[in-house]
């Protein structure tokens, strides 16, 4: 089944009670039992829902694995990964990754006893040299958020597999529709899929999909137990946002290459950040694991100073400054005081998040309408 059919039918059936031809919304808590102890299907709502069921098998199906769980958020899913490991271990994980991850990972389970080392993975050699005996996970985002720094996913599964360790890959900017991080030999993916899986700034979820029918246990054991679960509602909504993702992804792909074209030949703007561009240092990785090159950009400007970002972002009318991404709706955010506020100034700065950095989530609008909005802004400079 290719990829655009299976986005509307890959991992459904029809409701089994009347035919719908959308899962409905079990909007139940608990289920009735015959006698203590035997139910013919689900028991409760934190364990399992038909409708959550629908969106899991849904979530599989595109990411070419066997088994997925749907979470209350994408921190949610990471949180469970790293309930896999115990005190001791040690996680090898991007620099630049998105600063709730680097937050969870700093502020939460260090304090448990769980190392992480944060390195530049552009070259899967520099990898290796921290490695050792209590290393359990390699986690990685590709592309970065917000650098668009791109990590070549097959070359770390060689270093994950010749060394017996996890590979998880933080699929969110990228989606299914780009990039199968399962297939390049990850063994678990994630998606904040308040992103583009929801894709219409509704509602707030993560997943997780794996192939290994003995990690799904140990990671459904961790869902139930933790109980971080989404709702029906939120898992209909997500099954809705799933059925259109190939078509909004073409436009999001579409505008963005415009848009990126578009700062990189204005005389007002320093670096644009877009795996698309022959010169970004990893575009060769990204024509070869990713199907086209997204919606996501950052950029700096001339005088790469926090003012003038800021001047530009408030002078935007059709991108909206907000949190999140993935949106129909293009979106602004400010990184070094909104996404990645969490990290420290010295160490972002290192990663290349200054304060004149701008990251854009480029919508599904009329691209003319957007590259309009953005030298209207940058004009005011």
């Amino acid at each position: 089944m290719k990829f655009n059919t299976k986005a509307i039918h890959g991992g459904q059936q029809f409701d089994k009670a009347y035919g719908a031809v959308m899962p409905p919304i079990y909007q139940t808590s608990t289920y009735a039992q015959s006698t203590p102890g035997t139910h013919p299907e689900y028991e409760y709502s934190r364990t399992h829902n038909p409708t959550r069921t629908a969106l899991e098998n849904a979530l599989a199906s595109l990411e070419n694995g066997k088994y997925g769980l749907a979470f209350g958020s994408g921190l949610a899913a990471i949180d469970a990964v790293m309930k896999l490991l115990k005190s001791g271990d040690e996680v090898i994980s991007t620099s630049d990754l998105y600063g709730g991850t680097y937050r969870l990972f700093t502020k939460i389970f260090e304090d448990f006893g769980i190392k992480f080392h944060f390195v530049g993975m552009q070259n899967a050699n520099q990898i290796s040299s921290y490695i050792n005996d209590k290393t359990k996970l390699i986690w990685v985002e590709t592309p970065t958020n917000p650098m668009m720094n791109i990590i070549d996913i097959k070359a770390v599964a060689k270093v994950a597999s010749d060394h017996n360790l996890l590979l998880g890959v933080d699929n969110t900017f990228a989606t299914p529709y780009l990039q199968q991080p399962l297939d390049l030999g990850a063994h678990i993916v994630m998606h904040s899929a308040t992103k583009y899986i929801g894709g219409h700034s509704d509602l707030v979820m993560g997943s997780l999909v794996v192939k290994d029918e003995e990690l799904a246990k140990r990671l459904y054991f961790i869902q139930n137990a933790s109980g971080a679960i989404c709702g029906p509602q939120d898992s209909f909504l997500a099954l809705r946002g799933i059925k259109t993702l190939h078509v909004r992804m073409q436009r999001h792909c579409e505008n963005g290459k415009a848009i990126a074209e578009f700062l990189n030949r204005h005389v007002k703007t320093d670096k644009v950040y877009w795996p698309g561009f022959e010169h970004h240092p990893n575009h060769k990785v990204a024509k070869k694991q990713m199907n086209d090159f997204g919606g996501m950009i950052s950029f700096t400007t001339k005088g790469n100073t926090y003012e003038e970002a800021i001047k530009i972002i408030e002078n935007l009318k059709v991108f909206t400054l907000a949190e999140s991404l993935g949106g129909v709706e293009s979106l602004v955010g400010h990184p070094a005081s909104m996404t990645h506020a969490a990290i420290p100034k010295e160490e972002r700065e290192n990663t290349g998040v200054v304060d004149s950095l701008i990251r854009l989530s480029v919508g599904i609008e009329d691209k003319e309408d957007l590259i309009d909005d953005l030298k209207q802004a940058l004009d005011k400079l």
